[in-house]
Parts: structure tokens; sequence; C-alpha cells
């Protein structure tokens, strides 16, 4: 098995995102366990989308033939994209203040044309580095807001859970990106 990317700055990208998934998908076994089915089902089934992207990205990283740009780039932007779809816009949490909820809702829509607009096209050798990292600033801001939203509101045990869960997708978007970025300057 042969890696594709050699650098020591892209293997530990690739790190850093495989420890994020991981971490995701026990805390999301621990959510069930402790909370049930009942309350934290939304995050098991965006696990599920977690899990195939990190299945994707661990194909891609080590050159595996059955899998090719393309389809990696698509597969991964139809998954990041029904979690935003998802938890952001269909069914986003109940947030303390409008204006938040707003600004989520708004940056969501935009995170989501972006990834059909970047990931989704065939010629994904002519994106910038200031387009990918622009999809990666964009779902941090996000969870940034979800956070704030979580500590301007009383918490609980289940809102303590959330916050973990909310970092794991911008940390599997950066790992998306850091494939694109050297992918592009490979080529």
């Amino acid at each position: 098995m042969q890696a594709r990317f050699k650098k020591r700055a892209k293997i530990f990208d690739i790190v850093i995102t495989a420890v994020a998934g991981m971490l995701s998908v026990g805390v999301m076994l621990y959510g069930v366990f402790y909370f049930g089915l009942g309350e934290a089902w939304p995050e098991l089934v965006l696990n599920m989308f977690y899990i195939a992207c990190l299945v994707m990205i661990w194909m891609y990283f080590f050159n595996s033939p059955r899998i090719t740009t393309q389809q990696f780039n698509y597969w991964c932007s139809v998954s990041v994209g029904m979690t935003v779809l998802l938890r952001d816009i269909l069914f986003a949490p109940p947030l303390a203040f409008y204006a938040l909820h707003l600004a989520c809702l708004t940056l969501s829509v935009l995170l989501l044309c972006m990834l059909t607009f970047f990931y989704a096209r065939k010629d994904w050798k002519s994106y910038t580095k200031r387009n990918l990292w622009a999809i990666c600033i964009i779902d941090m801001l996000i969870a940034a807001l979800y956070n704030l939203d979580i500590y301007l509101e009383p918490t609980n045990e289940y809102t303590d859970y959330l916050l973990v869960e909310i970092w794991i997708r911008p940390t599997i978007t950066y790992g998306l990106v850091a494939c694109f970025v050297t992918e592009r300057e490979n080529k």
C-alpha cells in the first residue's frame, strides 16, 4: 500500500482528520449509549456521512486504484453537503438569538453552494487555494457561531456532548481541502 502524499505536513493533515473522525464516532457511540437513541439519533445519522468521508479520505490517501479523484471529489461533496443540508438547513438546532440563527443559516446556504460549485465540478485542478480554504473557513465560522450560542444559553449534559460533535465536520472539511490542495500542487 503506497501513500499518495509523502510530505510530512500532508500526512499530519490526514492524521488530524482521522483522529477527529475516530473521536466523532467514539463520542457518537457514547451519546447513543448515554442519552439513548431517542435523543441522539440525529448525531448517529450525521456520523454515517462523516464515516463515509473518512473511508473515502483513507482510500484516497493510500492511493487506492478503486477510487479516482473525480469519485473522491463527488462522494465527499455529497456526504459533507448532506450534513450541511440536514444539520444546518432542514433541521437546524434552535438557537437563542435570531441574529445568530440567521447568520448560521446564511453561512450554511453559502457553504452548500460552494461545495456544489467547487467539489462537484470535474475540473478540480482549476481551483485556487483561496477557493478551497474558503470552504473550510466558512464551516469553522458556522461551528464557532453554534459554540457561541451554546455558551450564551443555559447548558445541560447534551449540549456539552454537542460541543464536541459541532467541530467534527470542519475538521473533516479541513482534511478534504488538504487533499485537494496537495493534489493540485502535484499536477
